[in-house]
Order: structure tokens, then C-alpha cells, then sequence
């Protein structure tokens, strides 16, 4: 007791907070009125979170014999949620823009998740379907955050997919993710969703990263995401409307990137050359070191020396472990870290018979590196452009088709 005095004594803070709080016990003898209760108190407190606010209001609209259940599906959907690094709050985010798809909302102003929900009543949040909604969604994220199979769909051990998927997680901002959700929640149960899935990952994927290396901006893709977005809902290989851009014009900007494209083009060119995915814990190793002796390069400036170390011909992936250990040596001496790499782009330059590496190395490479991005860009967006044309040339001829068709055989034009 004597120590406790003390202690108090040493911590007034504490010993006010004890001496001043006052614990009130509520007893609720149902469920509604524990949800009421809870309401009205944080009402006049602290606000709640809009997935709390959805939670009660879901429930209260709910038949008595359903509310049980209910609680039980929303407690589960809470908890893989969170093993899956993603909240319910978050699936409510993802699952408007899929709504908005499919009511055709393309406005650049991207309202508030409560507002969104509360409008006309809450209706949206009292549809049949919206839980189901949110466990298909939550699902795809299974995949993307977590690396898990899930039973019945046979795209989650495509690895191709995955190495997409994850390439696309480095994309500066969240614009990705909602084209991808709304594609997923519409055609996962098709027969050929797994091959046209990869097809039009691959397309967003070029469409996103062409843009971004160009005008690195947070919105300069937000008006064509939700033109794409309702786009999906309407067809499997929908039409992308973003401004074209001539592939050749990329070279300079792959050569000198935005730092934060630059994860994107490491993953596009190390997924060309395997078939796992990168390690988790990897960092961008700079080939030529970020700290030199000036007497290196007696004919650069330092200021042409660090603008060319930034360059992606002088960039690999490499594991944080071995990144550690090599540190700041130079070529010669780090390739028998790069040679023990698990990463095959990394593992070849230390297994590669140059010698030496200097600023001419890295303007090489520069070349080599900027010619495969757009190699591989050019292939994803034919690739996909040839299923839009065999989409096309698939579909039945309307009567207007067939009318003008009938005109021009008569003119001897066929």
C-alpha cells in the first residue's frame, strides 16, 4: 500500500485520473439496445467510424431473425479483413466505385463514403447483396496482399497475374485499384476470366505506367479511370479512353524516371526473366554507389555523377539482406553478393563478364533497359487490342449491318 502512495505521489497524472474518473457498467438486456446505447453515446463523443455508423444501420433494418446471423457475418468479414491488411471501411470505399460503375457515375469529385451511403435513405447500404459484395472483394485482396489461393478460382495460382497485380501495387496512388476490383466483382465466374483478366491487367498496367512516366501527377489518370470503370461493367474487354501516347516518345523518361516509377519498372523488367514473385523485403540497389571518391571521375562534375547514378540503367531489385551487405562498394566488389541473388536480373549482373562499372555502363544500360519497358509495353497493348478486334469480329451483325451490307453488294462495292 505504502509503495502504491508513492508511486501515485510520483504520477500526479495518474493519481487525478484515478481519483477523478468514474466508471459507469451498462448492462443492455438485447442487442438493440446495445447498438442504441452505443449510438447515442458516441453521438455525443467521440464521432464513429462509417463502418460502425453501416453496421447499425444495416442491423436495424434487419427481420429479428436475421440480426444474429448478420452480426456473425460482419464480425467475420471484420477479422479477415484484417488478416488480410485491408478494413471493412476500406471494402465500403472499393465497393462505391463499383456502385458508381454501374450507375454510370463518371464525376471527378469522389464523394465521402458516409454520404455516398446515406443518400436516398441509406439505400445502397440496404441492398441484398452488398455483404456478399464486400467478402468478393475482400477476396481479391486476399491475393493481391497476401499471396492466397482461393479455392474454385484458378486465375489466384496464376503467377503471371500476381506479378502483375503486384507490379501494379507500386503505382503511386490508389486509381488502380478500383478498375480492377469492378473487372473482378463482374466477370470472376466467367468461363475465360482467368485469360482475359491477365489481358486487361497487362493493358491497365502499360495505360497507368506510360502516363504516370510522363506527367507523374496524382490525377492525371482520375477522369479516365472512371470513364474505364463504367466501361467494365458494359463489356469483359472494354475500351481504355486514355490519351494516346507514342510509345518511342518514352525513352527519355524511362532513362531518368520519377523516383516513384521506378519500383514499377524494376518489377516490369525482373518479371520478364522469372516466374516467382520479387521477395518481400527488396530495396532498389544503386550499381554504381550512391557515395563515391571524387577522385573516381576526374572529367564528371559531381552534379552529372549524381544525375546519372538516378538513372534505371544503374538501378536492379535486391534483396534488403544482401543490399546490407554489399553496402557502398563498388561493381567489382559487389558481385558476389548480386551472384547469391534469388532475383535472375540481379543474379546475371553479378554472374556477367563486365568488369568494371562507370558512367558509361550506366548509359548503356540506360538504352538496353528503356528499349525492353517499351518492348514489353507495345506487346501488352497489342495483345490486348487484338481480343478487342476478335471481340469484334465475333459479334452478330445488326439488321442495320446487314441492311447496309445488302446496299453495297447491289453497287457491285462487294
Amino acid at each position: 500500500m505504502k509503495r502504491a502512495l508513492e508511486y501515485h505521489k510520483n504520477h500526479p497524472d495518474i493519481y487525478a485520473l484515478l481519483n477523478q474518473a468514474i466508471l459507469l457498467p451498462i448492462t443492455a438486456d438485447t442487442q438493440d439496445t446495445a447498438l442504441t446505447i452505443f449510438s447515442t453515446l458516441n453521438d455525443r463523443g467521440l464521432p464513429l467510424s462509417d463502418a460502425d455508423i453501416f453496421k447499425a444501420k444495416i442491423y436495424n433494418q434487419l427481420e429479428p431473425e436475421d440480426k444474429k446471423a448478420f452480426i456473425e457475418r460482419w464480425k467475420d468479414l471484420d477479422e479477415q479483413a484484417t488478416d488480410a491488411n485491408e478494413s471493412i471501411q476500406q471494402l465500403f470505399y472499393y465497393n462505391m466505385f463499383y456502385y458508381r460503375a454501374l450507375e454510370q457515375d463518371t464525376k471527378t469529385t469522389t464523394p465521402g463514403v458516409r454520404k455516398y451511403y446515406a443518400a436516398n435513405k441509406f439505400e445502397r447500404l440496404y441492398k441484398p447483396e452488398l455483404i456478399d459484395t464486400l467478402f468478393v472483394i475482400l477476396n481479391l485482396w486476399k491475393v493481391v496482399n497476401k499471396g492466397e489461393e482461393i479455392e474454385d478460382e484458378a486465375w489466384t495460382k496464376n503467377m503471371k497475374i500476381k506479378q502483375t497485380l503486384d507490379t501494379l501495387s507500386s503505382y503511386p496512388n490508389e486509381f488502380w485499384k478500383y478498375p480492377v476490383v469492378i473487372y473482378y466483382v463482374c466477370y470472376r465466374n466467367e468461363e475465360n476470366f482467368e485469360a482475359r483478366f491477365a489481358l486487361f491487367l497487362n493493358k491497365l498496367l502499360m495505360e497507368l505506367m506510360t502516363k504516370y512516366l510522363m506527367i507523374p501527377t496524382i490525377n492525371a489518370v482520375k477522369p479516365d479511370i472512371l470513364k474505364l470503370n463504367s466501361a467494365i461493367v458494359a463489356s469483359d474487354v472494354p475500351t481504355f479512353e486514355f490519351k494516346n501516347i507514342d510509345l518511342a516518345q518514352l525513352e527519355p523518361y524511362i532513362q531518368n524516371p520519377n523516383r516513384n516509377a521506378v519500383r514499377m519498372l524494376l518489377k516490369t523488367l525482373a518479371y520478364e526473366q522469372q516466374d516467382e514473385l520479387l521477395p518481400a523485403k527488396w530495396e532498389i540497389e544503386h550499381i554504381f554507389p550512391q557515395k563515391w571518391q571524387t577522385n573516381y571521375f576526374p572529367d564528371e562534375s559531381d552534379a552529372t555523377i549524381k544525375e546519372k547514378i538516378e538513372h534505371i540503367g544503374n538501378k536492379i531489385p535486391f534483396e534488403k539482406k544482401l543490399n546490407i551487405v554489399a553496402g557502398n562498394g563498388y561493381f567489382g566488389k559487389k558481385k558476389k553478393e548480386y551472384t547469391a541473388s534469388k532475383i535472375a536480373i540481379t543474379k546475371a549482373m553479378g554472374t556477367s563478364d563486365v568488369a568494371d562499372w562507370n558512367m558509361d555502363s550506366i548509359m548503356k544500360r540506360d538504352i538496353r533497359v528503356s528499349d525492353e519497358i517499351i518492348k514489353i509495353l507495345n506487346r501488352w497493348n497489342n495483345e490486348y487490342l487484338n481480343i478487342q478486334v476478335e471481340e469484334s469480329e465475333a459479334e452478330e451483325p445488326s439488321e442495320e449491318d446487314l441492311a447496309r451490307i445488302e446496299e453495297f453488294k447491289k453497287k457491285g462495292w462487294i
